[in-house]
């Protein structure tokens, strides 16, 4: 299974849509597309986890790594995410202390812009 990327923008935050299994394969080509988006000044991005099959620790690393990243620009990554398969990895990782988790793309760009 491949994994498809969408990003988007909304007022100033950006978007990235996953689709698909992050793993080991797929893992590098979501944390290209956060490192561009880094580059192009979008310090706070929201990842909606909604379409995500599975995830692996790359996946999750490459989170982290984003994570750190933006924070070196004062901004933060959100994630939404109501599958019960993904957040448990979040859960058994404490990952969900690190990465505030929305179940809406609404409620975390409400979120963002509040921070």
């Amino acid at each position: 299974m491949d994994l498809k990327i969408e990003s988007k923008e909304v007022n100033g935050i950006g978007i990235i849509i996953l689709e698909g299994e992050v793993d080991v394969y797929t893992a590098p080509k979501l944390k290209s597309r956060l490192i561009d988006l880094v580059d192009e000044g979008k310090y706070d991005i929201i990842i909606d986890l909604q379409k995500v099959e599975f995830m692996d620790s790359s996946g999750l690393g490459v989170l982290v790594g984003g994570l750190k990243r933006v924070k070196s620009h004062q901004g933060s990554i959100a994630l939404v995410c109501t599958q019960e398969n993904i957040l448990k990895i979040f859960r058994i990782t404490g990952l969900v202390k690190v990465f505030p988790i929305y179940t809406t793309e609404e409620e975390a760009i409400n979120a963002l812009k509040g921070s």
